[in-house]
């Protein structure tokens, strides 16, 4: 992607996801939000993207997309994980949302011990669902043409060893994470990980749950490189970083 191409995508009117980029075709329901929801007219441009990375600007017709540019490639993500503990109501789903937004590439619920969100059965098959499609809606508002993957969910016990831990007494050392679990709102069992896990620090604060998913979806980004900033020996003018 060039610079000169992003200002376009961004004053598109929306992004939607599609099979084929030769010949882009939006499913019923986003067809439907777009021409009734957005009320869409003809000649206005949209984004298609397979999320794989490709994307093409399309004007919309009366009853067919029409394409305007060759098939574009984003660069892969940076390979981050967030294990990210269902929190109570819509908060797990706007800290997932925001998570998408910065770019973390995967998000696997975490059922920690004082999970107040329990995922069984039919409430299992219905929160995954949810969960993929607030992600997949999230893509779309923020040009994000690389599916954030939800995994299944698994326990503590189940986490890799390499995976960092949120914990208030931890490192603030962030350069270089690719993974990182979040608790839920009661915290961690002192028990819980063993003494040989990392774990990282999210500020000098105590933190909501889904505000804590937040923090560290960002900070695992940035420590990723998954911004695109060259991190190690960076020299900032007067003016940049003054904001």
């Amino acid at each position: 992607m060039t610079l000169a191409e992003w200002p376009r995508r961004v004053a598109a009117l929306a992004q939607f996801r599609v099979a084929d980029m030769d010949e882009p075709m939006l499913a019923d329901p986003d067809d439907h939000h777009l021409r009734r929801v957005l009320r869409a007219r003809e000649g206005e441009e949209i984004v298609v993207t397979d999320g794989q990375g490709s994307w093409r600007i399309c004007a919309v017709g009366a009853s067919a997309l029409t394409p305007l540019s060759d098939v574009g490639n984003d660069p892969a993500l940076a390979d981050t994980t967030l294990y990210l503990s269902p929190v109570k109501a819509d908060r797990a789903e706007w800290a997932l949302a925001k998570a998408t937004e910065l770019g973390v590439a995967r998000v696997v619920p975490l059922l920690a011990r004082r999970s107040a969100v329990r995922l069984n059965g039919d409430a299992r098959t219905r929160t995954l669902a949810r969960w993929r499609r607030v992600a997949a809606d999230a893509a779309g508002q923020c040009r994000r043409t690389h599916d954030l993957l939800v995994g299944e969910p698994v326990t503590t016990a189940d986490v890799p060893d390499d995976v960092c831990v949120a914990d208030v007494a931890g490192s603030p050392e962030w350069l270089g994470v690719h993974a990182v679990a979040v608790g839920p709102e009661g915290g961690w069992e002192s028990d819980e990980w063993g003494d040989d896990r990392r774990r990282l620090s999210l500020g000098p604060t105590v933190l909501r749950a889904e505000t804590a998913a937040v923090v560290a979806a960002a900070l695992m980004s940035f420590g990723a490189g998954g911004w695109g900033f060259s991190l190690p020996g960076t020299v900032m003018g007067k003016d940049e970083g003054s904001q």
